[in-house]
C-alpha cells in the first residue's frame, strides 16, 4: 500500500475502510453491544454526519460512529491521518518519531505527540492470547536497561537506567516488561505467568533465573561472562532475546532518543507488537492495530515530564 492510497488522503474512505476492519459483520453500538442490524439506523440527510448511527435498543438509543469506543474517539484530527499515524509507525521497523511524523502529517507537535501514544496503547497486548511456549518449545528470558551514560553528558550525575524484562518465544511473540529492579522478586511472577512451565528456559549466568528454571521442564544458561553465547550445537543461547534487544536500543537511541520512564511500558509494546507481526504486510500489520484501538480509549494528561520523542 502507498501513502497516496484514498485511506490516507480522504476522511471519508477512512471511515469506510476502519469500519469494514472494526465491523465486518456489520455495525455494533458500543454503548449496549446491540448488533442486530434491525435495531440500528444509519442517520443520513444535511442534519448528520457521515457515519453516524442510532442504536433503536429501548434501553439505549445512544448515538455512535465507528470512533466511539476507540482510541480516535472525540478526536477532531482527520481519521485519515490517523491511519496514516498508524501506518507509518506499524511500516518503520524501529519507529518514527513524533516530530518526524507532525512534519509529514501536518498537525502540532502536541497533538502528534498524544496521537502516537494512543497509537502504541492501542498496541497493548497486540490481539495474541495466552502464554508464550510449550512443551518442546523454548523460552529465552533476558533483561536490558534503557537510559544514556554519565559519559556522554555534560554534567556528570549518573543517569537513571530503566530495567526491561523481556521473554521471547523462539520462532514465536516476545514481551517485555518495565521493571524496577531485576531481582528474582520482581522477575518470578512475570516469567510463572507469561511463560508455559512446559517450555524449556534458556537464560543468561544471571543468579535469579537457577531456582525458577526448577519450575519449568528444562533451563538452560549461557554464561556470558566467560565470553561463551553458544554451546551444544546451537541450541543453548539468548541471541534471540539479544537481537530483540538490538531493535529495540537502535529505536530508543536513534529514532526517539529519549523516552522517560512514564512512558517506556508504551513503547515497549510497540517494538513488541512490530516483532511480532514480522511476518505480516504493513497494511495487514495496521489493520491489526487499529481493531485494538476498540476499548483503548486515552484520556490527555499532561505528564510530569513530558516527552516530545
Amino acid at each position: 500500500m502507498k501513502l497516496s492510497d484514498p485511506i490516507f488522503t480522504d476522511a471519508e474512505q477512512a471511515r469506510v475502510w476502519l469500519e469494514a476492519q472494526r465491523w465486518p459483520n456489520g455495525s455494533v453500538c458500543p454503548h449496549c453491544g446491540n448488533s442486530d442490524p434491525n435495531k440500528i439506523t444509519s442517520l443520513k440527510g444535511k442534519a448528520h454526519r457521515l457515519g453516524l448511527y442510532q442504536c433503536n435498543e429501548p434501553e439505549c438509543r445512544e448515538q455512535f460512529t465507528v470512533q466511539v469506543g476507540s482510541v480516535y474517539e472525540r478526536s477532531k484530527i482527520p481519521l485519515n491521518k490517523w491511519l496514516l499515524a498508524t501506518f507509518l509507525v506499524m511500516s518503520s521497523k524501529k519507529g518514527m518519531s513524533t516530530r518526524q511524523i507532525h512534519r509529514m502529517l501536518g498537525v502540532s507537535l502536541k497533538s502528534t505527540w498524544f496521537m502516537t501514544h494512543r497509537i502504541r496503547e492501542a498496541l497493548k497486548g497486540g490481539g495474541f492470547l495466552g502464554p508464550l511456549g510449550g512443551a518442546n518449545k523454548v523460552v529465552e528470558a533476558d533483561e536490558s536497561f534503557i537510559g544514556g551514560k554519565a559519559r556522554n553528558r555534560a554534567f556528570k550525575p549518573e543517569p537513571k537506567k530503566h530495567a526491561v524484562f523481556t521473554l521471547v518465544e523462539r520462532e514465536g511473540r516476545a514481551m517485555s516488561f518495565h521493571v524496577t529492579n531485576v531481582t528474582a522478586t520482581t522477575l518470578r511472577p512475570i516469567l510463572v505467568k507469561h511463560a508455559s512451565r512446559a517450555s524449556h528456559l534458556m537464560t543468561d549466568e544471571s543468579p535469579v533465573y537457577p531456582k525458577m528454571g526448577r519450575e519449568f521442564a528444562g533451563h538452560s544458561a549461557v554464561n556470558h561472562s566467560i565470553d561463551e553465547y553458544v554451546r551444544l550445537g546451537g541450541f543453548v543461547h539468548t541471541n534471540t532475546a539479544e537481537n530483540f534487544f538490538s531493535i529495540l536500543k537502535r529505536g530508543i537511541y536513534g529514532v526517539y532518543h529519549h523516552v522517560s520512564e512514564a512512558h517506556l511500558g508504551r513503547y515497549l509494546a510497540e517494538f513488541d507488537f512490530r516483532y511480532n507481526t514480522r511476518n505480516m504486510s504493513d497494511i495487514e500489520r495496521t489493520a491489526l492495530a487499529v481493531k485494538g484501538a476498540e476499548g483503548r480509549r486515552l484520556m490527555y494528561q499532561r505528564p510530569r515530564k513530558a516527552s516530545h520523542a
